[in-house]
């Protein structure tokens, strides 16, 4: 099946080449593009696309509240795009339900993958950016009192290891589990916390001070 892709970018060099990049694939094509988080709410309501590549940097409407109002309304999946790895708008827009987000000038694969990793219903979280990301922007998050964690053990340090960006192979090795037993307790921590993907899990853990902070 193809994956429909929609770009949003407000510069228009980088839009372009999203977009070259995007149709070089066999298995994608771009239904639409827009310049900013306005015009990308408008256009989306008139076609079908799969995952959007989201700028969150744009003028009129920025990324995070188009990604905010488009998944309210069950929209697309999104992926964001940021200039910075130290982004506190790439953290609001995952809040906001983005499934991943990426840096502009991540090499061509690295987009394409991730654009096929959300299309097949993951998430992406490059451990390196997405650990200093929260690093610097989830100390400033208050903390809940006393939150109910319906986890058990197990569950919560598989939990842990996801919030430091792991896969589900390097937990399998750390925890000495087989990467099947991974996925299930995976499948399981999302369930219980009513959570859509890994992104959410790593926010949730922070949020609820399962990770300790800097």
């Amino acid at each position: 099946m193809t994956i429909r892709v929609f770009v949003v970018d407000d510069q228009d060099l980088v839009r372009t080449g999203t977009i070259m990049v995007i149709q070089a694939q066999g298995d994608m094509t771009v239904v639409g593009e827009a310049r900013d988080g306005l015009e990308a709410l408008a256009r989306l309501g008139k076609v079908v696309a799969d995952v959007v590549l989201m700028d969150v940097r744009m003028p009129l409407l920025d990324g995070v509240e188009a990604t905010r109002r488009l998944l309210a309304g069950g929209g697309p999946k999104v992926i964001v795009l940021t200039t910075f790895d130290l982004d506190e708008y790439a953290f609001a827009a995952l809040r906001a339900g983005a499934s991943g987000f990426l840096l502009k000038d991540a090499p061509a694969e690295e987009i394409v993958a991730a654009v096929r990793t959300v299309y097949e219903g993951d998430a992406v979280i490059a451990p390196s950016t997405t650990r200093r990301l929260l690093d610097h922007v989830a100390p400033t998050l208050p903390l809940p009192a006393d939150p109910p964690i319906p986890l058990t053990d197990r569950e919560r340090e598989v939990l842990q290891h996801i919030a430091q960006g792991e896969t589900n192979a390097e937990i399998a090795g750390r925890l000495f589990l087989s990467e099947g037993t991974v996925k299930t307790h995976v499948g399981r921590i999302l369930a219980k916390l009513q959570l859509r993907d890994r992104v959410q899990a790593v926010i949730w853990a922070y949020e609820h001070g399962q990770i300790p902070r800097i």
